[in-house]
């Protein structure tokens, strides 16, 4: 028995632009539940009450013109004051912390889950932590972060940089971590990290 039950939660955490979602892929070949944290916060950001609080703080500035709320002009409030970043998150962190526990328990009883990973990059800065058994980190080299969120998202170094002031210094996260993972080369060498993670978690991983 584990902190919810039968079925033991994996928190994934780590270096922005690293590749959690790629580890979190890996671990839900190997009979993992994933919760993308990341998902559930954009839900949060869908709910009427959301929607309204946050229009009422920022103005409609932060409304799309379809009527939803338009996050790259929340990012560009939150990452420029701490201030404003700690509201965003007394309305959404309820709502994701709500979601992923009824998300955790439902996965207790599914026969298909051999286990759940919470893919969450402020799971320790939220608070999160109690939710999970065991804790791994997915770290690569900064160069390699920044040349992915480049192609993937047209960050810039300062973009990178601003996000990774609102996070835990990474060295704290690593700290708290029971598994690093290094993600900078082929996948087949990420592969084998997490089927070493699972295997020290004990987990029985087919060779």
């Amino acid at each position: 028995m584990f902190k919810h039950g039968p079925k033991a939660v994996i928190g994934l955490v780590g270096a922005i632009g690293a590749g959690k979602s790629t580890a979190a892929r890996a671990f839900a070949a190997r009979g993992g539940f994933v919760i993308d944290a990341d998902a559930l916060g954009h839900e949060a950001l869908r709910q009427p009450q959301c929607v309204e609080t946050l229009v009422s703080r920022w103005g409609e500035r932060v409304r799309a013109a379809d009527g939803t709320l338009d996050r790259r002009a929340i990012a560009r409030i939150v990452f420029a004051d701490p201030n404003e970043r700690n509201a965003l998150e007394a309305v959404v962190f309820p709502f994701i912390t709500a979601r992923a526990r009824d998300l955790i328990f439902s996965a207790q009883s599914d026969p298909a889950v051999a286990f759940v990973v919470l893919d969450a990059a402020v799971l320790l800065e939220a608070g999160w932590g109690e939710l999970v058994d065991w804790l791994v980190y997915i770290d690569a080299p900064r160069e390699l972060r920044l040349e992915r969120l480049k192609a993937r998202s047209g960050w810039s170094d300062a973009d990178l940089t601003a996000r990774e002031a609102a996070q835990w210094p990474a060295d704290r996260k690593k700290a708290r971590a029971d598994v690093s993972i290094e993600n900078s080369g082929a996948s087949q060498a990420l592969e084998r990290q997490v089927d070493s993670a699972l295997a020290r978690f004990g987990f029985a991983v087919e060779s």
